[in-house]
């Protein structure tokens, strides 16, 4: 049946599956086969003496009803036609739903499926609404004259006897060396590689953990794994592909030994059975990331060397979330545009649906039946399968073929080809698999060490990163780590401050705390009072101290529960995995019951008291699903650190880099470029004559220093192909006009549009961009040689009728600032807020630099462009906002209960004033938002004026214009509302403080 659908799926494509008689014919052995006809005429007689000469007693006829006229007459042909050609009927109902309640989801299903609307699906939708799943009862109500097909659905049943067990997975055998083994493969060269790491002698720890683990492997018959794994990473290295493993075979001296990893057995306490265990005999899982901007090239070496009649990867099951279906029953059900994008727009999160509070705030007709059916559906489509798509880099690989265990279809994507099964199905039939991931800060190093190279002379990869370099730490401690690695996000620059780090040992654990585990096991705050000794570290033993050492007791990664476990609580090595995995799921399965018997008792019993157990076990229970594995935080500190580095010390190379691997990260272009500016980066703008498709190094004069130009790719909507015309057509001489880079390059007006538009013509032609355009608007053809005299004299006639030259009035400085961001996602011109200074500062609104620089309990205004939102699923509600104006940004806080009650400006605003209080904890500020107003209306004045403008007519007016009293000199709120308490929230590893507000 595998080989069948993979057949089908391959002549099909992505989403079809194309068979006929003949294929399924050729693949008919121990299958059954039901035709379900419609009519019981001569088409019908054909495929059934067909099917009975294929499948002889395996093949049956569907009886089941349509609810049309003449339904039983045809049940009775039907039967009477399948008696004759002596093949077997049976009852079947043609299910399409499991419930009747689902009849009007399965129209809309088939209104999404044709890419049609309720009203003009016609036929194309089910007629009658009984497809659905019946009691025995009911299916023996309606066929009652057909006993004995109804009693072949047991006859069937019982003939299906295949279990998932039976598949016989075999992993390629893998033998790199001649005349030796997978297991004496892996020896030798894990020995090699061992001597290459350690030129002075391997240390003695190191060499046990390769013997033990060497054994280990052997037992559980995982060589040939390891073999291709190392493969794979080898062709890599030898193109000049920048990789790194990670994950739990970070944990792993053999995996570092042959180049996987770069995480250092002899320096590291990790613990190989968070990685392989022989009590959990489950296949290994090495994770192994590559340039994002050349997998490719590794995966499609991987389909050459294996086949593609071996090799596939996993697919991944995208289900609806509440944007999705909202989006896709909104369609289907014919309401207008707007109204799906307003209703999808204030919906946070996979699972939030649309509230009546919500509908109100919009004005939204209520009683409007299409819109709560809408409602309705999308809620109960939410989960449901939307599409198969491929994993990120799961590969499965076989000894066989590999469709004789899966069906295997092409992928969207060239070239690609997937299972149908997920990497849940592979890890319970224990395939095992091989992750080529991508990592977009890996590309960006690379082409790091390129520029460096190309521009500084300076030839360098990661390994040869200065270690423990102090102005690289310096650095990070002020949580200037925009752009950079794992360390970028919100929550860890509040917590760089106050972890301060000094070490690479730091880096790991900063990596590992902002994590929703260490937050929910209430380990983030403990940790820092003993790291600022504001907390005393004590240990009831020595062991304890051996094992929570390095984390001042306190347990912050999925190996510190482990070794907790062996430790403290005489586990086994495989038990003490057995007990992480049973963490991770216990709000599934209860299966964490078991071990905390084992643990508590296994403590007590080595001295520790009751009490001190069952806080252990408690803290190890809050965080065992969100755990961070200490090797995955360590792989990942590397390319922080490095990613730091850069940064640190080659900000300009850094900034072109990083532009050049967008999309990545969490922000945009357009603050990349300002945080470079602010380090004294000098960036230069798009350029027809000097730009290339990647922004590029030019040397400032004579001096060492470099300025980053910025590349055509950020001028949206100009194709790769077009960009290389040009600047193939400059080679040897640069443009002297837009009519000339027209007739060399060969590229069309449109694209030169996309360009002027960008401004790409002013900086070395001198040309605005208004007249610009204009130009280009007078591009024509040579005319052709039939018609050159009457050209000329035509010409000649136009002359002296020609008007002068027009001389276009230049565009006002606001309105080249509106251009830039909307033909290339930045500016080098001013903020655009800064020309709404005047107003603002009328209203009594401060600078974000200002307001950041207020004492703690401060009330006051500030507003700006809205950066950056953000809720954590481990926040409890609440949302963190970055905004930016001229002096630089403000981070906010939105309690749970303002985010209810401003929630469309929460979602919807560009640019957002705030009126809130200053909360103050050393380095750390945010200001914790009160009231909320949407500025958007303002900030589109921006293109209208030249610096003095308007007073905004929108909800903005109500920020002072209002008579209200002055904020600033009132340490409440404008607002006057009940008093509510709210308690000390632990949010997103950041401690905000709450006071009564009133």
């Amino acid at each position: 049946m595998t080989r069948l659908l993979s057949l089908g799926k391959s002549r099909g494509g992505k989403g079809k599956c194309i068979l006929d008689l003949s294929d399924v014919e050729a693949y008919s052995g121990g299958l059954i086969a039901i035709l379900i006809p419609d009519e019981a005429d001569e088409t019908t007689a054909g495929q059934l003496r067909k099917l009975a000469a294929i499948f002889g007693d395996r093949a049956y006829v569907s009886l089941c009803l349509r609810r049309r006229p003449n339904d039983r007459l045809r049940l009775h042909n039907l039967s009477n036609m399948a008696a004759r050609h002596k093949v077997k009927t049976v009852i079947t109902n043609d299910v399409l739903f499991h419930d009747p309640g689902r009849r009007q989801l399965q129209d809309i299903v088939t209104c999404i499926r044709n890419r049609t609307t309720i009203d003009s699906v016609g036929f194309d939708r089910e007629r009658h609404a009984d497809r659905f799943f019946k009691a025995p009862e009911e299916m023996h109500r309606l066929f009652s004259e057909y006993p004995e097909a109804l009693a072949r659905t047991r006859e069937i049943v019982d003939r299906c006897r295949f279990d998932m067990s039976e598949l016989q997975y075999q992993y390629p055998e893998e033998a790199l060396v001649p005349g030796l083994d997978a297991q004496q493969s892996l020896t030798k060269f894990a020995w090699e590689g061992a001597a290459t790491r350690y030129p002075e002698g391997i240390p003695d720890k190191v060499r046990k953990a390769i013997l033990h683990e060497l054994e280990l492997i052997r037992v559980m018959k995982y060589a040939p794994y390891f073999l291709t794994v190392y493969s794979i990473v080898r062709f890599a290295r030898s193109q000049g592909i920048l990789c790194q493993g990670r994950g739990s075979a970070a944990n792993s001296a053999v995996c570092y030994c042959l180049g996987i990893t770069s995480i250092n057995p002899e320096t590291g306490d990790l613990l190989f059975e968070r990685f392989v265990s022989m009590e959990r005999d489950e296949p290994p899982d090495i994770d192994v990331d590559f340039e994002n901007a050349r997998r490719e090239e590794v995966i499609q070496w991987i389909y050459e060397t294996y086949g593609r009649s071996r090799s596939a990867l996993c697919s991944t099951v995208n289900r609806y979330r509440a944007k999705g279906a909202l989006r896709d029953v909104g369609k289907a059900l014919g309401l207008p545009e707007d109204l799906i994008t307003q209703l999808s727009s204030g919906v946070w999160g996979w699972s939030e649906g649309v509230g009546e509070k919500q509908l109100k705030e919009n004005n939204m007709n209520m009683a409007d039946y299409r819109l709560t059916l809408a409602l309705d559906l999308s809620a109960q489509l939410m989960g449901a399968p939307r599409h198969l798509g491929q994993h990120p880099g799961g590969f499965v690989l076989t000894q066989d073929r590999l469709d004789d265990l899966v069906p295997i279809e092409p992928a969207s994507m060239k070239d690609r080809q997937v299972v149908e099964w997920d990497k849940d199905d592979i890890e319970a039939l224990k395939f095992m698999k091989v992750d080529v991931l991508a990592l977009g800060m890996l590309t960006c190093m690379a082409k790091s060490f390129e520029l460096l190279r190309d521009h500084k002379d300076i030839a360098m990869g990661l390994s040869d990163v200065e270690q423990e370099d102090a102005a690289t730490y310096a650095m990070i401690r002020k949580a200037d780590t925009l752009g950079t690695f794992q360390i970028e996000s919100r929550a860890q620059m509040a917590m760089l401050p106050r972890l301060k780090p000094r070490t690479f040992y730091d880096l790991v654990v900063q990596v590992a705390i902002v994590r929703p585990g260490p937050i929910q096991g209430d380990m983030v705050h403990p940790y820092l009072r003993r790291r600022e000794g504001k907390e005393k570290v004590e240990y009831p033993t020595p062991e304890l101290e051996a094992v929570l050492g390095k984390t001042l007791g306190v347990p912050l990664f999925q190996e510190s529960a482990m070794k907790v476990a062996m430790t403290c609580a005489g586990f086994t090595a495989g038990e003490a995995d057995q007990l992480r995995r049973a963490m991770a799921t216990f709000k599934f399965t209860g299966g964490v019951s078991k071990f905390k018997d084992k643990l508590v008792e296994g403590m007590v019993k080595n001295g520790y008291t009751r009490e001190f157990a069952e806080k252990t076990f408690t803290q190890l229970e809050g965080f065992g699903s969100y755990g961070f594995p200490e090797s995955h935080a360590a792989s990942f500190a590397l390319i922080a650190y490095a990613s730091s580095w850069m940064k640190c010390h080659h900000p300009d190379v850094f900034c072109a880099a990083l532009l050049n691997s967008q999309p990545m990260g969490f922000y945009s272009v357009a603050q990349i470029v300002q945080d470079a500016r602010n380090h004294g980066v000098e960036v230069r703008p798009v350029c027809v004559n000097r730009s290339r498709w990647d922004c590029t190094m030019e040397r400032i004069g004579n001096s060492d220093r470099f300025a980053v130009r910025l590349g055509m790719r950020v001028v949206r909507g100009l194709s790769t192909n077009d960009a290389a015309r040009i600047i193939l057509a400059r080679a040897e001489q640069p443009f002297v006009s837009a009519d000339d880079m027209w007739r060399r390059s060969g590229v069309s007006p449109s694209s030169l549009v996309k360009l002027a538009e960008a401004d790409a013509f002013l900086p070395s032609l001198q040309l605005e961009r208004r007249q610009a355009l204009w130009d280009i608007k007078a591009l024509r053809d040579e005319p052709l040689e039939l018609w050159a005299a009457a050209a000329e004299r035509e010409a000649k006639v136009i002359a002296e009728m020609q008007e002068p030259e027009v001389a276009l009035k230049s565009m006002t400085e606001g309105r080249e600032v509106v251009e830039d961001y909307s033909h290339t996602g930045l500016t080098l011109r001013a903020h655009p807020v800064s020309f709404l200074r005047k107003d603002l500062d009328r209203k009594g609104i401060v600078t974000c630099a200002e307001a950041m620089g207020q004492r703690d309990g401060k009330w006051l205004w500030t507003a700006g462009l809205v950066l950056v939102r953000q809720r954590p699923g481990s926040a409890k509600g609440v949302m963190f906002l970055t905004l930016e104006d001229e002096s630089g940004i403000v981070n906010a806080v939105v309690w749970p209960s303002l985010f209810e009650r401003q929630r469309r400006i929460l979602m919807t605003a560009s640019m957002m004033a705030i009126n809130g209080r200053i909360q103050r904890e050393g380095e750390v500020v945010h200001l914790v938002a009160q009231r909320l107003f949407d500025f958007s209306a303002d900030l589109s004045s921006v293109g209208n004026g030249d610096g003095d403008f308007p007073l905004p007519h929108g909800r903005g007016d109500q920020v002072k214009q209002g008579g209200g009293p002055d904020p600033r000199d009132n340490p409440k709120p404008v607002v006057q509302a009940r008093e509510i308490y709210i308690p000390d929230l632990h949010i997103d590893s950041l401690k905000i403080k709450s006071r009564n507000f009133h």
